[in-house]
């Protein structure tokens, strides 16, 4: 992931003690910087400690964050002691950015309330948030309303803001291909283009038959097809697959993979049955597999919004993403089997093998849907997102939540994992009573707050948070 950089503003108020703010601005610049971020502050030689008091501070706060716009990702207000609430939602206003903020107030030591040592950032976090809102300026806030710098709970604060920052500044610019058409007994992954425009999502869409045409361009003897191979062979056990069906699937994932750089896509959906099969004589699964593990998210079945969900996860997270059916109820009320053909990323399976996709091949016939993967999703802490247009409303909205995947491996076939999830059923009827579909994407992480902070504070889109 890209390092992330803050723009850090250092409150202070003339009447309260100089030196907690000489203190505190060297201790948060100190630890962001251990946490591996940048940071971008007045200097001590710029105004009166580093800090902003005044209008004066405000404006050069202001043009020193404009200098770096490029460069920042989010904003980080920290009050040492009260502060000036004024100049900080001036230095804001001022600067244009629009990025995530976080305002983080010190704690007051209960031995410490004299007059030197007193910060009273407490209240004065009330009153800059007050003017923040005045301002209109969206922000948000740590779990404690004071933290120490030093804490856990300061660390985790800003690895969920790290997180906030990183989909709201992706989400300003998306690009989605599709490739092909959906297919046409699936009206669940129909989505609107022109909902996901106002927010800045834009589809490319190419004709399967121009992807084909362009495999067909390329000789078995061609270098990147050679390399490809290679690489597929070492990332997947592939010993009952032929060899013409990887050199195939090889050409397949040159032609996207080159086609999603000429049209800087971010991500893409793909018709993946059953045209494919009974032209080209694979399954795309591992194609899309590969593509998602380098960080491009590719989903099944032109499932557009899939492929947007599992985009969001790996910008909070900086992992890949798969796409899951909700599939099998299991043992307990709160298991449930997620399932797909076989697309999943590489380093989400304990072990993978490259075989026939099962289902797809009982119509068109196994010697023709070599490309699936098979194994069990690794066990651990898991995130899942389902991001939706809500065409009858004319919005965005989704939900997200987290769980489990656990060892057991489920008696099946394909790419698979049991999931535990508190309050399953309850899930499962929202689910079903606001009409979403039955993908969903996943990714090993715990990020659910963070996309709700970041789709709702900053975004306008309608979370539902399962808890």
């Amino acid at each position: 992931m890209k390092k992330l950089c803050f723009g850090v503003i250092v409150g202070n108020r003339d009447f309260f003690p100089d030196a907690l703010v000489d203190q505190g601005r060297k201790e948060i610049l100190t630890t962001l910087e251990k946490l591996g971020y940048e940071t971008i502050c007045l200097d001590p030689s710029e105004t009166k400690l580093g800090a902003v008091e005044t209008l004066s501070d405000a404006k050069k706060c202001a043009k020193l964050f404009k200098e770096n716009s490029q460069k920042i990702d989010g904003l980080i207000v920290t009050l040492p002691n009260f502060g000036d609430e004024k100049a900080i939602a001036q230095a804001i206003r001022m600067s244009e950015l629009k990025v995530p903020v976080l305002v983080h107030a010190f704690a007051d030591d209960p031995d410490k309330l004299d007059l030197s040592h007193r910060r009273d950032s407490f209240c004065g976090k009330i009153s800059v948030c007050n003017n923040l809102r005045q301002f209109g300026i969206r922000f948000s806030l740590t779990t404690h309303h004071t933290e120490q710098v030093n804490s856990e709970s300061f660390r985790k604060d800003i690895e969920w803001f790290a997180a906030v920052c990183r989909v709201v500044n992706a989400m300003k610019r998306v690009r989605i291909g599709a490739i092909g058409a959906r297919p046409n007994a699936f009206n669940t992954v129909r989505f609107s283009e022109k909902i996901l425009e106002q927010i800045n999502i834009s589809v490319e869409t190419v004709d399967l038959s121009e992807i084909i045409f362009r495999m067909n361009e390329i000789k078995d003897s061609d270098e990147r097809i050679q390399k490809t191979v290679q690489m597929m062979r070492k990332n997947y056990r592939v010993q009952i697959v032929p060899d013409d069906a990887i050199t195939t699937m090889a050409k397949l994932f040159t032609v996207i993979d080159e086609w999603t750089q000429e049209n800087d896509l971010n991500a893409t959906a793909i018709q993946c049955w059953t045209i494919i099969e009974k032209k080209l004589h694979i399954a795309p699964c591992t194609v899309m597999s590969m593509m998602s593990e380098k960080l491009k998210p590719s989903a099944c079945e032109v499932d557009v919004t899939g492929a947007l969900s599992m985009y969001v996860l790996q910008i909070a997270s900086g992992k890949p993403s798969a796409i899951v059916d909700w599939n099998n109820n299991y043992v307990s009320q709160d298991q449930t089997i997620l399932f797909h053909c076989g697309n999943f990323p590489s380093s989400l399976y304990e072990t993978v093998e490259m075989r026939y996709a099962d289902v797809i091949g009982t119509t068109v016939g196994n010697h023709n849907a070599y490309g699936a993967c098979a194994g069990k999703i690794k066990s651990g802490p898991f995130t899942f997102l389902r991001l939706s247009t809500d065409d009858i409303n004319g919005t965005m909205r989704a939900y997200v939540g987290e769980g489990e995947i656990l060892s057991e491996d489920p008696k099946t076939f394909g790419s698979r994992g049991i999931a535990r999830i508190n309050n399953l059923d309850e899930l499962m009827n929202y689910i079903c009573l606001e009409g979403f579909e039955h993908h969903v994407a996943i990714n090993l992480s715990q990020v659910a707050k963070s996309i709700k902070e970041a789709f709702e504070r900053y975004m306008n889109i309608k979370v539902h948070l399962h808890q």
